[in-house]
């Protein structure tokens, strides 16, 4: 994909797959909502959640989203990189709204209460990728078309 192309397919998603470092050295692999900053991905999670455990030993991050049953309708953006932490009140409480508008349609001011209880609970972090690798297999020559 091209990167405006993985831009309009971020934009078009809001649930990712979230690789961090666990203590052994093993993958933990969670599923996550998230919101668009400037480009970037912002998620929020519990301070005492194992990924926030992970990030505050190993900043490093990989995130996957995808979509697409069929191998023919397979696409998806990988991206490996390091997370900024957010620990101000403020940014935590503007990734955590975005979130929750992506993920439930609910305008953050109509439950800006228990958004603001759940951001005194977390932190915010933004995905700031050194690598990013992306597929959309609908652009693939089929059996006797050009390109096979």
């Amino acid at each position: 994909m091209s990167p405006a192309e993985v831009a309009q397919f971020l934009a078009g998603s809001h649930k990712m797959q979230l690789a961090t470092i666990g203590a052994d050295g093993a993958p933990h692999l969670v599923t996550m909502y998230y919101a668009l900053f400037d480009g970037l991905v912002g998620f929020w999670t519990y301070r005492s959640s194992q990924k926030a455990r992970n990030l505050e030993r190993d900043g490093r991050a990989t995130i996957l989203v995808e979509t697409g049953d069929g191998y023919d309708q397979l696409r998806g953006v990988q991206m490996a990189g390091t997370v900024e932490r957010l620990a101000d009140f403020d940014e935590i409480l503007r990734v955590g709204s975005a979130v929750a508008e992506r993920y439930g349609g609910v305008a953050a001011r109509e439950i800006s209460a228990y958004l603001e209880a759940q951001a005194r609970k977390r932190w915010a972090y933004l995905l700031h990728p050194s690598k990013v690798a992306s597929w959309d297999h609908r652009k693939m020559a089929g059996p006797g078309e050009a390109g096979t």
